[in-house]
């Protein structure tokens, strides 16, 4: 099996259309199985232990038919990163067409995200707004923080821990959402999220696939929003399926991110605030267009053996996929 993903590896680098997380270009590795295109695209820092569940979940994009879609189109947020010019804020929204909920990202410097959410609330009035903290505030900066930004309609990771998100829960009426508490966590399924989190954030890669992402989700028996990690349309339509699959959704997911991708290997438009789950297969010319150099196809090929021995190779055989 390692031979065949190898053998049709192919990793493009994408251009983003602003700095996100630092972020202006995402180098993304795709192959092809009997069942259609798996991306494994963990950022460049992970290391191969943690890269595990992004292999795994590749894998079985490509060669596990996924389970049965309970709905054939998915809400989406709009995503904006932390822009502060207003014509930028504008461009930007206007490339989410329909969508009446935007998350925004904030935690490094109250004033400016203050001022993003008015701007945002001056442009968009009607739409609903969640903020991403990404864990960077402790609970006294996220509680004076939270109490004074008027009505959200959640606060994705404030703080880091567990132990200060139950404590942010005594101070703050505001829904918590809990995301890299989860998918960072050495076993998603022994974190205690009671009184901690009232929702729990989904993303397909990160946390091993669809099959996993449906078992944590059962295990902690909360509402579920599914977002994505930046991935390319490929990985984005793995998200959608898991979108698909649940029992229950509730909320707008964060899977409208290809909004932030100056150029993709396919497109899954967004149209009244929704995408259509479907398959994607990029073409072989769009693939060569935006491929990475020769090193960097080596580079990623050397990363999938490494991530592949730390085991992707048993998480598989565990599971008896029969690929």
């Amino acid at each position: 099996m390692l031979d065949s993903i190898l053998g049709s590896l192919r990793v493009v680098a994408l251009a983003t259309r602003t700095d996100f997380r630092s972020i202006t270009s995402r180098e993304v590795a795709l192959f092809e199985g009997p069942v259609g295109w798996g991306e494994f695209s963990p950022f460049l820092e992970y290391s191969y232990s943690e890269s595990v569940p992004w292999l795994t979940s590749a894998i079985e994009a490509a060669f596990v038919p996924a389970p049965p879609a309970l709905r054939s189109d998915i809400a989406v947020n709009a995503t904006l990163p932390a822009l502060d010019n207003p014509a930028e804020i504008q461009a930007l929204l206007e490339t989410y067409p329909g969508c009446s909920v935007i998350k925004v990202k904030v935690g490094n410097d109250p004033g400016k995200d203050r001022e993003r959410l008015r701007i945002i609330r001056e442009l968009r009035p009607d739409a609903k707004i969640r903020i991403d903290v990404n864990g960077l505030w402790n609970v006294d900066q996220a509680t004076s923080f939270l109490n004074s930004v008027g009505d959200i309609e959640y606060a994705e990771q404030p703080c880091a821990t567990v132990e200060e998100l139950r404590e942010l829960k005594k101070r703050t009426q505001i829904k918590i959402v809990g995301d890299e508490v989860i998918r960072k966590a050495k076993d998603p399924f022994a974190v205690d999220l009671s009184d901690a989190v009232d929702i729990v954030m989904l993303k397909v890669a990160p946390l091993g696939g669809i099959t996993r992402s449906l078992e944590i989700a059962k295990h902690h028996k909360l509402p579920v929003v599914v977002s994505s990690a930046l991935e390319s349309a490929v990985g984005i339509s793995y998200g959608l399926k898991l979108a698909s699959t649940l029992p229950s959704l509730d909320f707008a997911c964060g899977l409208g991110t290809g909004s932030l991708l100056a150029v993709d290997v396919d497109q899954l438009p967004i149209k009244d605030g929704m995408i259509e789950v479907t398959d994607v297969r990029p073409d072989i010319s769009v693939l060569n267009k935006l491929a990475a150099s020769n090193e960097r196809l080596n580079w990623w090929k050397n990363r999938i053996r490494m991530t592949w021995s730390a085991g992707a190779e048993s998480y598989i055989y565990e599971r008896g996929w029969n690929v």
